[in-house]
């Protein structure tokens, strides 16, 4: 213990802890990322309808969808790599605060323990724990992507019946027996209010600590490990997503549906000359008149195209 303290020991393992996990974390990300890119990469033809305020606006293809979440899961990956960049300095030979009058090596234990050199304040290094709210951050997002994409696992629905869930990531009804409910979907989205829960409650405690080390601090690791167990359900969110069928067939039709070619209608206008404005108002009328008649864009007659607008 010479030369030491236990402030900046507990910084010390604390540091190398969230290092260690933000590897093991990383690499659950990245695991996700293969499995959505082998979704991408077999789904370039499948068709759906994109969705804008829950409505159908236009039709997409699946490996376009799911490729919105691969580049949000890319860009968590890439926060904790910067999180790990800049916390990977060590703190040892801080001290209580005011370091020590041993000549101890500081260069030398920072390479040893695997940091790019030693911290270079030692009031700084006892009390700072922006690394630990970086990663609660970091961690939050993930947790909101897990929550975004588990919410489209409505599709596993009776109303969309786009896709079908494996039997070991769902589970049936007490006492109905038709269900097939989506347990790890919305036990994943569940948890994460409790990840914010704990972000909010280390910034709450570190806002109000003076210079140096408080005893406060101490209640970063509780949250910081909970947080971390909690993220890791991207092992099961995973295994979810690689067993997920889609029903091909159902999502075109459904594409076909709700005019989600209005827009292409109003762009075919504009190549023609038309105003988009008025292009927007032809197809409006386009849009009633199928309305009107239960059928689609696609059903319609040249002749009763050209009745609403020569164009």
């Amino acid at each position: 213990h010479t030369g030491r303290s236990r402030n900046d020991q507990v910084a010390l393992d604390m540091k190398l802890y969230c290092r260690d996990e933000i590897d093991e974390l990383d690499e659950l990300v990245r695991k996700l990322l293969e499995e959505l890119l082998a979704i991408m990469e077999a789904n370039t033809d499948t068709f759906m309808p994109g969705f804008t305020h829950l409505q159908k606006a236009q039709p997409v293809t699946l490996a376009h969808h799911v490729g919105a979440y691969f580049e949000m899961f890319s860009r968590d990956r890439g926060r904790l790599h910067d999180i790990r960049e800049r916390m990977n300095y060590c703190p040892l030979g801080s001290g209580a605060l005011a370091g020590t009058t041993y000549p101890l090596d500081r260069e030398y234990t920072a390479e040893l323990l695997g940091f790019y050199g030693p911290t270079l304040n030692s009031m700084d290094s006892v009390s700072d724990r922006d690394y630990v709210i970086e990663l609660l951050s970091a961690l939050s997002m993930i947790a909101m992507h897990l929550s975004r994409f588990s919410e489209e696992i409505i599709w596993n629905s009776n109303e969309y019946r786009f896709v079908e869930l494996d039997d070991a990531y769902s589970t049936g009804s007490s006492i109905m027996p038709q269900k097939k409910n989506p347990d790890i979907a919305e036990l994943v989205r569940g948890k994460a209010g409790r990840v914010y829960g704990a972000l909010m409650s280390m910034l709450t405690v570190m806002k109000g600590i003076p210079l140096a080390y408080d005893k406060d601090m101490q209640e970063d690791k509780e949250l910081t490990f909970d947080a971390i167990d909690t993220v890791k359900s991207l092992a099961l969110f995973t295994g979810m997503i690689s067993t997920m069928t889609f029903n091909k067939e159902v999502m075109e039709n459904s594409a076909k549906n709700g005019f989600t070619n209005a827009t292409d209608a109003a762009d075919y206008l504009v190549n023609h000359g038309v105003p988009f404005r008025d292009a927007h108002g032809i197809v409006g009328q386009l849009v009633l008149f199928c309305i009107e008649r239960g059928i689609a864009l696609d059903d319609m007659t040249l002749e009763e195209f050209q009745a609403i607008s020569p164009v």
